[in-house]
């Protein structure tokens, strides 16, 4: 049996206010081009389908097309909710989807119902709030793993019959190296789940980390499809495609995982940080191949420069975040009194604070006629 494990499409997110839905659709396209080139049987989605509770309609319609997609090219899908998504939207018409083959577990209680495909059992763990299955399941505590811990005990037991299992769950395992897109699901401190909690399984297909990463040989995050977030430079964002063949085992303890490997996604534009001083950037052949990416530029002048976003975005369009880190910059001085001084000279301190040098004499008339605009009509209200 061939696993396309992926997770975190995070559908309908933009960055830094730049839409990522062509980027997601392209995505699709190759999920849907590897189902068919590699044979793949169930194509594991393990949370963040969408990127927050009510999603655009141009993520649903996405959503719609690749789930119908991928079940024309052959294989079935089995997907959980993640702490993104809305358990009770994502469920609607999950009875139906059920028959067609595309199987959704966002209900705590269907953790340990398992989805059997060619004796393969599959258990889908949605993204469990601690404070919401507590009493329920009467938990010792208040905390991921013993929700976690407590769904598993019910999955080993469910799993004793059949040839081989997979589990897909969306948390934090301990020892997992977080990006800045995700959200924190932290409760008292404390989010991560130990790994020895997923013991006893063949495979443990995770999701919420955005950066590919392998926990054990059998445990492993697919990572999300994208980069959402510049903490992300250099991951390569993909799926893992594993092989499971249970009669190859000898002893039954043994897990039926017989090979995994990681398969690329399409990168419809990089991303990437640069640093130093704007006329180093703006002319040093070394910077052309960031031309194309999404950028995050810090400056290192020693006076702030102006216009720096526009004249950077003439050589790199794509820039979407700038940030000021002058060189030898002396450390900030002691606050200043505020309070009884005229706007104007508040106003003025700000600019050279931030800037590294005064106002030029024309911006200075400026910021006056507007502080004095703002005033008369503060006075007319």
């Amino acid at each position: 049996m061939r696993i396309l494990h992926t997770s975190d499409w995070h559908l309908g997110r933009s960055f830094h206010r730049e839409s990522l839905l062509a980027g997601q659709a392209a995505f699709v396209d190759h999920l849907v081009e590897t189902v068919r080139a590699e044979r793949v049987d169930v194509v594991a989605v393990a949370g963040d389908v969408y990127d927050r509770a009510l999603p655009p309609v141009d993520a649903v319609a996405l959503l719609d097309e690749a789930l119908a997609r991928l079940r024309a090219a052959g294989a079935r899908v089995v997907l959980i909710s993640g702490n993104h998504d809305s358990a009770l939207r994502l469920r609607f018409g999950s009875a139906l989807f059920e028959a067609a083959g595309v199987h959704v577990r966002t209900s705590p209680e269907q953790a340990w119902e398992p989805v059997v495909v060619d004796g393969v059992a599959f258990y889908g763990i949605p993204y469990l709030e601690p404070e919401l299955v507590r009493a329920a399941w009467e938990l010792p505590d208040r905390s991921h793993t013993a929700a976690i811990t407590h769904a598993m005990e019910r999955v080993r037991a469910s799993s004793a019959g059949q040839r081989a299992s997979v589990v897909l769950s969306h948390c934090f395992v301990t020892g997992g190296q977080a990006s800045d897109s995700e959200r924190d699901i932290s409760v008292g401190g404390v989010a991560h789940v130990p790994l020895s909690a997923f013991h006893g399984v063949d495979y443990v297909a995770l999701g919420h980390l955005h950066g590919r990463q392998r926990m054990s040989e059998t445990v492993r995050y697919s990572g999300s499809p994208l980069a959402y977030s510049f903490s992300e430079v250099g991951q390569l964002k993909g799926s893992w495609l594993v092989t499971l063949d249970p009669d190859t085992r000898s002893d039954p303890q043994e897990g039926s995982v017989v090979g995994v490997e990681f398969v690329p996604a399409p990168v419809p534009r990089p991303v990437g940080r640069l640093r130093g001083e704007l006329e180093e950037l703006l002319t040093f052949p070394k910077y052309d191949p960031y031309e194309d990416h999404w950028l995050h530029i810090t400056l290192t002048d020693a006076v702030r420069p102006k216009s720096a976003m526009d004249r950077l975005r003439a050589r790199f369009p794509h820039t979407l975040a700038l940030a000021f880190d002058p060189v030898g910059a002396t450390p900030a001085a002691q606050p200043v009194r505020l309070s009884g001084r005229p706007e104007a000279e508040v106003a003025l301190d700000f600019v050279r604070e931030v800037r590294g040098e005064p106002a030029a004499p024309d911006e200075e008339d400026l910021l006056r006629q507007a502080i004095e605009a703002s005033r008369v009509k503060e006075t007319m209200a």
